[in-house]
């Protein structure tokens, strides 16, 4: 470990002497380049030069003990000096973890009513409430992409964009099968009624990271429909691309303008087929590994939320929170700290195993 802290230390001085040169900034995109490789570095180098110096500091300490009016003092300074190494080797090694190359990703939120019909449906517009509500807190944009209302102000299915700093590295594990206990407003005896409803989270792609060639593409034009009333759109103005190879299918109807809803529909349509690739890449290296917190997959019932008992429970980390109503307004943050918790103790085991 010490010989590629070492490394990084000199890759640090490295770019400290690149970013000083005069003329670096005529290149813009260099520039930013070299900003965000140091600025990656920088804690780890100086969580690796604080360790350095509390094991001079160890070594001080270990002479010192040899004389017998400093014994107490470099006892003392030999106990901190030993509690400062373990904790910034235990920092260093979290640093040090391969790191999700889509965490600091935009995203798109795919919501759809599951099992359970129109009260399903009505679950996932509570449960777009509550991811747009958590964004509000982050200071996160959001923005929908496109959606399918029913009569009753549920979706069928809703696509909304999240923009922020770190978004999918927060939202990754929301995808799945969220599971409701309620009693639907549509139900006279009072029954708890059970739905389920899924969600995908998909990093949003560059045209960097993912080309579509354009001849891959279908793209049909049709005129909007709604719930009715102001929804509906008189033009046709909605789009449909289909990948061809893949048979994906996005369709976008929200904004009144062509162009808009095609080039939502095209950016959709990229986080779609760049999340199927990174999964294949992905099950290719790791096929004998499963994290903790679940594969991702969308069959994967991940959550109850049960409001008789006002009672949130994630299935992965088996938590259990008592305040189902605070967490539908956006106060999620005790169950996906837990959650990315969860996940790098499987790392930091995977790597000890390794």
């Amino acid at each position: 470990m010490f010989d590629k802290l070492n490394a990084l230390a000199q890759r640090m001085d490295e770019l400290e002497a690149r970013l000083a040169e005069p003329g670096l900034y005529d290149d813009p995109s260099r520039a930013a380049k070299l900003l965000k490789e140091r600025n990656e570095l920088e804690p780890i180098v100086q969580a690796f030069r604080a360790c350095q110096k509390a094991r001079r500091a160890q070594e001080d300490a270990l002479d010192m003990l040899s004389d017998p009016d400093m014994k107490e003092l470099a006892q003392e300074e030999l106990q901190q000096a030993k509690a400062d190494i373990a904790r910034l080797e235990d920092e260093l090694k979290l640093l040090l973890l391969p790191k999700d190359p889509n965490d600091d990703k935009n995203i798109f939120v795919e919501i759809r009513g599951g099992a359970g019909g129109e009260e399903s449906a009505l679950f996932a517009a509570d449960l777009y409430r509550m991811y747009t509500m958590y964004a509000d807190k982050r200071g996160w944009q959001t923005e929908v992409m496109s959606a399918s209302e029913t009569e009753l102000g549920g979706y069928k299915e809703i696509v909304f964009r999240v923009a922020g700093d770190k978004v999918y590295s927060r939202l990754k594990f929301e995808s799945g099968v969220h599971r409701v206990q309620r009693v639907p407003e549509t139900e006279s005896q009072g029954r708890v009624h059970t739905s389920t409803t899924t969600v995908a989270v998909l990093p949003e792609a560059e045209e960097v990271d993912f080309y579509i060639d354009p001849k891959d593409l279908r793209i049909d034009t049709f005129r909007s429909s709604g719930a009715g009333g102001q929804h509906i759109n008189k033009t046709s103005s909605a789009i449909r691309v289909t990948h061809i190879p893949t048979n994906t299918v996005v369709e976008c109807q929200d904004e009144r303008s062509q162009h808009k809803n095609k080039d939502k529909a095209l950016r959709v349509l990229r986080a779609r087929l760049y999340e199927a690739e990174v999964e294949k890449q992905q099950a290719a290296i790791a096929a004998d590994r499963k994290s903790q917190v679940g594969t991702g997959d969308r069959s994967e019932r991940i959550r109850t939320y049960n409001f008789p008992e006002n009672r949130v429970s994630d299935h992965r980390i088996k938590l259990t929170l008592y305040k189902l109503d605070q967490f539908l307004n956006g106060d999620m943050d005790e169950i996906l700290d837990a959650l990315i918790a969860a996940d790098t103790a499987e790392e930091l085991k995977a790597q000890g195993e390794a």
